[in-house]
């Protein structure tokens, strides 16, 4: 089941910060497997709502068969490198009828201070239930990964996941993240992004896998009781990491 990218695709993110991977990263076995450890923890989330399943391999590290497989981080060596840190992992899951929108925004500006660069971060979005228009699915601005830290504005976080969102957006040149189950998509942390709100009858749940080049200093202080893994190659930063 391991695929590497091609060179256009390659070429694709690095121009555009995004590739949309339209081949079954795992085995239907596989992905069974993880869809049945992602209804555990939605089953066992309480007072959380299905959106705030964050960093869920913390605590059942039955998810590292995943987040260090050789299926995902294939992929992410031929856009950051063979010196690969796991960052992070969320269960993103918009229910039917109800499921928030995410506003438009750049994840690298939620992590200012956290890193000492961030044009080597990747993250995996796994499709576990079929993304659609419809359905809510990620959009992205194409391109817009250069700078990473936009002017924002406030929103209500009643209908939103964040607070703020990326002032003056031009929707119209957004490209949807349709994806069938199994399959995925890889952006970079800079490139502007979003979803609407889930208003169908099916939802839509994704698993994103976040990873950083080992070369990326961490900084321990703007990262308390986080948990890294060396996943591939050396440990280039010195960071503090666990091994495999």
């Amino acid at each position: 089941m391991t695929t590497t990218l091609t060179p256009q695709e390659i070429e694709h993110y690095r121009t555009q910060g995004y590739i949309l991977h339209h081949k079954q990263l795992f085995s239907e076995e596989k992905l069974n497997r993880l869809t049945g450890i992602f209804e555990e923890h939605l089953a066992e989330k309480g007072s959380k709502l299905s959106d705030e399943l964050d960093t869920p391999h913390f605590r059942d590290e039955r998810l590292l068969e995943f987040l260090l497989s050789d299926e995902a981080l294939n992929l992410v060596e031929g856009l950051i490198g063979p010196d690969i840190v796991l960052w992070s992992s969320h269960f993103i899951c918009k229910d039917p009828y109800k499921g928030r929108m995410t506003p438009w925004h750049e994840d690298s500006a939620y992590w200012n201070g956290r890193f000492d660069k961030y044009d080597s971060i990747v993250t995996i979005w796994l499709a576990l239930d079929r993304s659609t228009k419809e359905n809510g699915c990620m959009r992205v601005i194409p391109g817009t990964h250069i700078n990473g830290f936009s002017e924002y504005e406030d929103v209500d976080k009643t209908f939103n996941t964040f607070h703020a969102q990326v002032k003056n957006i031009e929707e119209e040149k957004a490209v949807y993240f349709e994806l069938e189950r199994g399959e995925c998509s890889l952006h970079d942390s800079r490139i502007i992004h979003g979803a609407a709100a889930n208003p169908s009858p099916y939802r839509r749940c994704g698993y994103t896998m976040r990873y950083i080049s080992a070369d990326t200093k961490i900084n321990p202080e703007k990262n308390p009781g986080w948990r890294f893994w060396l996943a591939r190659g050396r440990n280039l930063a010195d960071n503090p990491c666990e091994n495999v």
